[in-house]
């Protein structure tokens, strides 16, 4: 055997014990950190999914370790080989927007001129995703309604991190608006959606529109699954659901951190959860709006202790201080805002660390008179809508969430 060949059979070896490790680290993590609760259904089918994922992610971390990309470029590589198959009922374009890339969706027997307009962003914590991961659901959304479905292919962090990837939402969705009737749609029926952490993008974009006099005013918003806010990691669902995947409390944080300031490694994420990061003036002044005591009791059923912030860091906070900006935490807007928001659709599950960011939004849209249609999946877990279209992928909520999503969207 040649020196060469030698080479790469030791290449061989050395690729099938590195992934021998990683399985066997993924297997003992998974079993021994992992608590779900008892009422969660389809239990091992969550941990399979969240094992292959987790799996991928330790891959990621090792080539972040050893210089080759950071931690999130694994998986949107991935994200753009997701196969995508023809549709014969829809019209779909790439299109720019103002410098913005998007995908829209027309359906070839709508009526020109008179359809409806949905504005749609994807999750993936503002590090992951494409227009892609959300094909199957903006053309159900598409088909079923009758509307006209623009996705935004907005920027992602940590290459470009916050306020670049909301920014982008938002000039997309301007340009929609001023261009409705060009794309065959009502500007009076457009509505604004995204889901977790693209309803961030929603429901902050909602909120910067209702100043805006030179555009039609959004029809409706609809947050699904939502993230919120982040200035309590202790709240009920948070502490209910720390460690239900795939959105684990700590990777709430870590990907909060990496989406607000760009960064991946050395994340203080302890201090973040323990709120060292909010000045107790700002605690004072945001606990009107984000408390367990607002949140209902049946709530609480599941097991929830008041925690105690940690002392106060300065240096966390400088590092972090931009996530107390509405378009980053929604949730924090005044009154004034809120009351002008949009008929509201928020879908929320039960064993989602974000839950109780939509009750808490609720609460505040309903609080100001604006009328919320809620729709809570008592089996359901973050991200269980992502997967609809996907077959063995889906979990048994999986459409009901989506087709209470679509019912919505008829009524407008």
């Amino acid at each position: 055997m040649s020196f060469g060949e030698t080479l790469w059979v030791l290449i061989l070896y050395m690729t099938i014990f590195i992934h021998s490790l990683l399985f066997a680290w993924g297997t003992y993590y998974r079993l021994t950190r992992i608590d779900l609760p008892q009422g969660l259904s389809h239990r091992l089918k969550l941990l399979l999914s969240d094992f292959l994922v987790g799996y991928g992610f330790a891959i990621a971390i090792l080539l972040e370790k050893m210089g080759i990309c950071n931690r999130y470029y694994l998986a949107n590589v991935i994200c753009q080989f997701l196969p995508i198959m023809k549709d014969p009922k829809l019209i779909i374009k790439d299109l720019v927007f103002d410098g913005v890339p998007v995908r829209v969706y027309w359906p070839k027997t709508s009526p020109a001129g008179n359809r409806k307009g949905i504005i749609f962003f994807h999750g993936g914590a503002g590090v992951a995703g494409n227009v892609r991961t959300t094909e199957k659901i903006c053309r159900s959304i598409a088909h079923q309604t009758d509307s006209v479905v623009m996705c935004v292919e907005f920027r992602l962090a940590p290459e470009h991190p916050y306020p670049v990837p909301v920014l982008d939402c938002l000039t997309a969705a301007i340009h929609f608006m001023k261009n409705a009737k060009e794309y065959g749609v009502d500007p009076s029926r457009i509505a604004i959606a995204g889901e977790s952490s693209g309803a961030t993008k929603a429901a902050s974009i909602c909120q910067e529109l209702v100043a805006r006099e030179d555009l039609p005013s959004v029809r409706a918003q609809v947050l699904i699954y939502p993230f919120l806010q982040g200035i309590d990691f202790n709240l009920p669902s948070y502490q209910q659901n720390h460690s239900v995947p795939p959105l684990y409390r700590k990777r709430a944080a870590k990907f909060g951190f990496a989406y607000l300031t760009g960064k991946t490694i050395n994340v203080p994420v302890d201090g973040i959860l323990k709120g060292a990061h909010v000045p107790p003036v700002l605690r004072e002044k945001y606990q009107k709006w984000i408390s367990a005591d607002s949140i209902p009791e049946e709530f609480k059923a599941r097991g929830y202790v008041p925690v105690e912030p940690a002392p106060f860091s300065e240096d966390l906070y400088e590092q972090v201080k931009r996530g107390t900006e509405t378009m980053f935490c929604p949730l924090l807007a005044e009154d004034d805002i809120i009351r002008q928001l949009p008929e509201t659709f928020i879908l929320t599950c039960e064993y989602d660390v974000l839950r109780d960011d939509g009750l808490l939004y609720k609460k505040r849209l309903e609080d100001n008179g604006v009328p919320v249609t809620w729709c809570h999946v008592q089996d359901g877990f973050h991200g269980i809508m992502a997967v609809a279209g996907w077959g063995p992928c889906e979990f048994p909520s999986t459409q009901k969430c989506l087709q209470n999503v679509i019912q919505f969207l008829k009524g407008l």
